[in-house]
């Protein structure tokens, strides 16, 4: 008798691939040219100097705007305000996303939160009810286009650059480009995702009445008076603001460790294994690529190119590289523009799009909702750019 071939389970990889090989070559290739160009004494106490430079001096500042902008939300949401803006906002939402005009909630909560946000909504069996399937999958990146709005703009407002320059109009700015960058990215997805459902195939939903529907999937407001909801809605914000700040720690010191130390250079007296020293590879790069990077974003410094590098795996570490390199004169005002629009429109997408796809049943879509967001956070950035421009020309 023949014997069957044995297969392994799809979730379980072979001991020994090609994977292994190139992972290793990579990491270890890595370590190895940042010690030989360090020192590899130097290289791990930058490493470790670093991390806990950005852990006291940045991660818990970001936590406490993080506090503050989930009170802030909190109490948007518990005295309707909230619901409000999204009533307000969602005429426009067929114009100009093509969506549905229950999709104006997922940019609000999205806003005052983060992306995942949006996953609280589309979880809502009743609300998915005002879609259809090919309109799910853009409201994964419309709600990446707006994950921590709130809380980066807090945060950009509350920096000073090294010239003293107001950055509030700056940020301002920011804020119209990542919303051309969500319209680009949210149109690039419906039309991807129409051409894979059609535009006739209704959504799933399970275990409601048919045609039931939803259209406000807010939290219901809290019992007792005015003053003990106020209270509580004050409290319970700042408790989820302290999760999420806790919750890009490892983003920050991760992400923003590694890319301090590929940004910044050689200090004049040689290493010495203190925070922030580096190989200024990122700046090499951008020099490489100023013929590209300087129509489309206008960066006053080769550095600049760290913050968009930054961003699209962690918003948190985007925002201490930016204070990082406003606090060494190597950014102002128009950067911060770009910076912020860049930042809000991608949030992080490249560390939560797997996980938003898979959780609205659009896996096989996840390659091509990536592509896109990739595309409008470029837009966001180059519109940010043009606008400030034009705006400083005119007034």
């Amino acid at each position: 008798m023949k014997k069957e071939k044995e297969t392994m389970p799809e979730d379980v990889k072979k001991a020994v691939s090609l994977e292994v090989f190139i992972f290793s070559g990579v990491f270890f290739g890595t370590f190895i040219l940042l010690g030989a160009k360090m020192g590899a004494a130097n290289m791990f106490n930058t490493l470790m100097n670093t991390a806990h430079d950005l852990l006291i001096n940045t991660i818990f500042y970001i936590m406490s705007i993080t506090v503050l902008a989930g009170a802030i939300s909190s109490l948007w949401s518990e005295f309707g305000l909230t619901a409000l803006l999204s009533t307000l906002l969602a005429p426009l939402m067929k114009p100009v996303y093509g969506l549905p005009k229950a999709s104006a909630v997922g940019i609000v909560i999205t806003y005052l939160s983060d992306n995942l946000a949006m996953l609280n909504v589309t979880d809502n069996e009743k609300f998915r009810r005002n879609f259809k399937k090919y309109h799910v999958p853009a409201l994964c990146n419309l709600g990446t286009s707006f994950g921590m709005g709130l809380i980066i703009t807090i945060c950009m407002l509350g920096l000073t650059p090294d010239s003293g320059e107001n950055l509030a109009f700056a940020v301002v700015v920011g804020n119209v480009g990542a919303i051309i960058g969500s319209i680009i990215s949210t149109r690039l997805m419906l039309w991807q995702s129409a051409k894979f459902y059609g535009t006739d195939r209704e959504v799933e939903v399970v275990d409601i009445t048919a045609g039931e529907v939803d259209r406000n999937p807010l939290p219901p407001v809290r019992s007792g008076d005015v003053g003990s909801r106020f209270i509580s809605a004050l409290l319970d914000g700042g408790k989820n603001g302290v999760d999420m700040g806790l919750s890009i720690i490892p983003g920050v010191l991760i992400v923003c460790t590694i890319v301090m130390m590929l940004t910044n250079g050689m200090p004049a007296g040689g290493y010495t294994g203190a925070a922030y020293e580096g190989v200024a590879l990122l700046p090499w790069l951008g020099d490489k690529l100023s013929f590209i990077l300087n129509p489309l974003f206008g960066f006053s410094s080769a550095e600049a190119i760290a913050v968009p590098i930054t961003a699209v795996g962690s918003a948190g570490a985007a925002i201490g590289t930016v204070e990082k390199l406003l606090t060494a004169g190597l950014a102002n005002a128009h950067d911060v523009a770009v910076f912020t629009a860049m930042c809000v429109c991608t949030s992080g997408y490249l560390s939560t799009h797997v996980d938003m796809m898979h959780g609205m049943r659009c896996s096989k879509l996840t390659s091509k909702a990536i592509l896109v967001h990739s595309i409008g956070g470029i837009c966001a950035g180059v519109a940010a750019n043009w606008i400030y421009n034009l705006l400083m020309i005119i007034m």
